[in-house]
């Protein structure tokens, strides 16, 4: 990341981690090696939280740009983008199912 890093997530497996940035950035690096294995873009201010769904698959990114965004994590391909709040997002999570996702904003 180029910037402070404001949020971090396991897989459910425990082989990746997911960070948000102020970059505006998400990444996914690999445990065992600390490689980064995908950069996720396309959110324009700061990335607040991120979150993987219980299977693993999917992350959720939300952001300053007050938006949420949901992410293939084998991929990297932004699969679907969720506005409609008023100021920024400060906090996303996943239903224990996988098939909700939550947010939080001011």
């Amino acid at each position: 990341h180029e910037s402070c890093v404001s949020s971090v997530a396991f897989s459910p497996d425990g082989k990746h981690i997911a960070s948000g940035s102020w970059d505006t950035s998400v990444k996914i690096w690999d445990v065992a090696t600390v490689d980064c294995l995908q950069n996720l873009t396309g959110h324009t201010d700061f990335v607040k939280s991120v979150a993987f769904s219980p299977n693993g698959s999917n992350i959720a990114s939300g952001s300053n740009d007050r938006s949420v965004k949901i992410w293939d994590a084998g991929t990297g391909k932004c699969l679907q983008t969720l506005t409609g709040h008023s100021d920024g997002v400060n906090s996303v999570a996943f239903s224990p199912n996988g098939s909700h996702v939550v947010s939080g904003s001011w």
